[in-house]
């Protein structure tokens, strides 16, 4: 049976391969993408929706099946804690309930390696609190993906990917498997699969994991 997805953060790093993905799924017949700004891209099967992050209003009429939660920001770009917070915790928090009301069953959220409510780090923090509070809405199912520090085809340069590039050049045989960085379009890949395994429970799934798709 065709199925309707939903993404949020369809311009980001992940989200952007995530799309692509799905728009050639067999299993969906709509595909969702909540972005700030209208997407170039073009499908039959795209539904494109506008809103800012202060018009979840809007995101009570949605209907979807799986929801693909791809949002991330940092600390640097937020400018503030609490902007970071807006964007990491409430918006993926009030996106999961406001579709499970509507009769989502599953939720792929994107975390982080080293996720912890009780970290004393308020990156750590701030993802594993998010992951505990979706846990809690009784989602069918619930998976939680954690990478390492992610590489692919950004739009914006960061020094510490470029760095990284060449430390795990050259030393990447000494670093365990859980802490290397990973290729967004592995990530993309894995959430796409675990999606269609229509699961029930409340999955982990770390970097090391990932790397094999």
């Amino acid at each position: 049976m065709a199925r309707i997805a939903l993404i949020a953060g369809s311009t980001g790093l992940i989200g952007n391969q995530l799309l692509l993905l799905l728009l050639e799924a067999s299993e969906y017949d709509k595909v969702i993408a909540l972005s700030r700004k209208p997407l170039e891209l073009q499908h039959p099967k795209l539904e494109n929706v506008i809103l800012t992050i202060d018009q979840l209003d809007q995101l009570a009429t949605l209907k979807a099946d799986d929801v693909y939660c791809c949002l991330g920001t940092t600390i640097k770009q937020a400018k503030s804690k609490e902007a970071f917070r807006k964007v990491d915790f409430d918006y993926p928090v009030a996106l999961a309930k406001m579709l499970k009301h509507n009769g989502a069953q599953q939720f792929l959220l994107v975390s982080a390696l080293g996720a912890n409510k009780n970290s004393a780090i308020f990156y750590n923090q701030v993802k594993g609190e998010v992951e505990d509070a979706i846990s809690k809405l009784g989602y069918n199912c619930f998976h939680i993906l954690r990478p390492s520090l992610l590489t692919g085809p950004r739009k914006e340069k960061r020094a510490g990917e470029d760095i990284a590039k060449v430390v795990y050049k050259y030393l990447g045989f000494l670093i365990p498997n859980r802490y290397k960085s990973i290729e967004s379009i592995k990530v993309a890949r894995a959430m796409q699969t675990l999606a269609k395994e229509n699961g029930t429970g409340i999955f982990f799934h770390e970097s090391e994991v990932m790397q094999r798709y």
